[in-house]
């Protein structure tokens, strides 16, 4: 039987009562943060106003998660701009972390000037639960990976434990369900971790870190949202820089060396190594030897979009990586097939300020590179001297023509190494037009 539950039991030192609080959401987004933290505050008997910059059909899925408090007008909506007396005249603003260089945001300065405390949807559960039953993952690549695996072995191996944070969705809305027993695994992006420093978004808002905290690495990555690589990793040390004495830190230097191969269903070095900080984070948490879970991760399927494995057609094979958009997840992806030259790339999208030699440079060691988005043109133009690089601007497009020079046992790659944001709603939206296009290509060759 579960003892008392977690909201309960912890008490909640920042933010004590938002009963009957005007309470300005700002950025409904794509992911379901905005939209289950706008139900959760409902249940609060908060009195809401959910503003967003983009028009009402940019964000149908999200607004149809609401679409009841909508039509019982508890949630009053402004669609399609910002209007500053939102943010002044309210006595809280939840802020999305999707919003880059918040320190600059007009929106959000005009709040600050007026007294009005900032904070997210993160910070407001970190402040109900315990963080002595939080692992927290973070990193440049490989977080998400890593996340589920941890969340993976805790369950199958018979322990209550919740999966959210950067991965999806809202835990606010679960609060009722946790008990003081369970295990709260939560992926925390760079923004994330940013906003939960002590003195962001209001001067008594206190740091916050996990108690186990892994880092998988730091690679250049969101500098659009920082404004520097020095900003955004401060970021992400934020996962340890608020941990007391006893608590947990895992990365790869407590990695023992000479480790044996984890038997696992998706490919990559890289992902042994997020097996390997997975293992060592519930070992470090909850006293599970090693054995016991490497065996529980010989099911663990991958996440869509993460070199997941979409179709088969002969002995060719077709990989979405949707979810990489940084140069270093591309780099990854590809070294994770033994023979480079059978690997047909598509790369390229939204442009972050990344620096996209890496992938350039890949080039001249596999089969083609196949450009696509934004940042297309000139990394095709770029790519090492003797590569095959072609700039095909629409997803589409190049995966007809790298489809039309695969040979036998050669692999489709999509790994863009940057965002989707110029072509597609999200990376989501990108790997499923993906599998959509090669569904239909098979399906054509199947008939012809």
């Amino acid at each position: 039987m579960h003892s008392t539950p977690i909201a309960a039991a912890t008490p909640v030192a920042a933010t004590p009562s938002l009963r009957g609080k005007r309470i300005t959401v700002m950025g409904l987004g794509r992911f379901g943060g905005g939209a289950g933290v706008t139900r959760w505050l409902r249940e609060q008997n908060a009195q809401m106003l959910v503003t967003d910059v983009q028009p009402r059909e940019a964000l149908r899925e999200p607004l149809n998660e609401i679409s009841d408090l909508i039509e019982e007008g508890t949630v009053r909506l402004r669609l399609g701009e910002h209007v500053v007396s939102d943010f002044t005249s309210c006595d809280l603003v939840i802020a999305n972390p999707a919003v880059p260089q918040p320190w600059h945001n007009q929106f959000i300065g005009a709040a600050r000037n007026a007294g009005v405390p900032v904070t997210t949807e993160m910070r407001l559960l970190t402040e109900r639960i315990n963080r002595q039953r939080v692992i927290g993952i973070t990193g440049s690549a490989g977080k998400s990976t890593t996340t589920a695996m941890i969340h993976h072995i805790l369950v199958n191996a018979g322990f209550h434990a919740h999966l959210g944070g950067n991965i999806g969705g809202s835990l606010l809305t679960s609060l009722d369900e946790m008990h003081a027993d369970d295990w709260i695994v939560l992926e925390l992006s760079s923004a994330m971790l940013h906003w939960l420093g002590a003195g962001v978004g209001y001067e008594d808002a206190r740091g916050w870190s996990p108690r186990t905290a892994v880092l998988t690495n730091i690679t250049p990555n969101h500098i659009d949202w920082h404004g520097s690589f020095e900003h955004y990793q401060q970021s992400k040390l934020n996962i340890f820089k608020y941990q007391s004495q006893g608590d947990q830190q895992v990365t790869t230097d407590h990695l023992p060396r000479g480790r044996q191969p984890i038997p696992l269903q998706i490919p990559g070095s890289h992902n042994q190594i997020n097996a390997q900080l997975a293992l060592a984070a519930v070992e470090r948490a909850v006293g599970l030897p090693q054995s016991r879970a490497r065996s529980l991760l010989a099911d663990f399927p991958g996440l869509p979009h993460r070199l997941q494995l979409v179709a088969q057609a002969g002995d060719q094979r077709f990989y979405n990586d949707s979810k990489s958009t940084t140069p270093e997840a591309t780099v990854l992806a590809v070294a994770a097939f033994d023979d480079p030259k059978r690997v047909h790339l598509i790369a390229g999208g939204y442009d972050k300020g990344s620096d996209l030699t890496p992938i350039a440079q890949l080039g001249s060691r596999i089969g083609g590179l196949y450009t696509i988005g934004n940042t297309g043109r000139d990394l095709a133009e770029s790519a090492t001297a003797g590569a095959f690089a072609e700039y095909c601007e629409s997803l589409d497009a190049a995966v007809k023509r790298a489809k039309a020079r695969m040979r036998p046992k050669d692999v489709l790659l999509l790994s863009p190494g940057c965002a989707s944001w110029d072509q597609f709603t999200n990376y989501e939206k990108r790997g499923e037009m993906f599998v959509k296009l090669i569904e239909n290509l098979n399906r054509a060759e199947d008939h012809s």
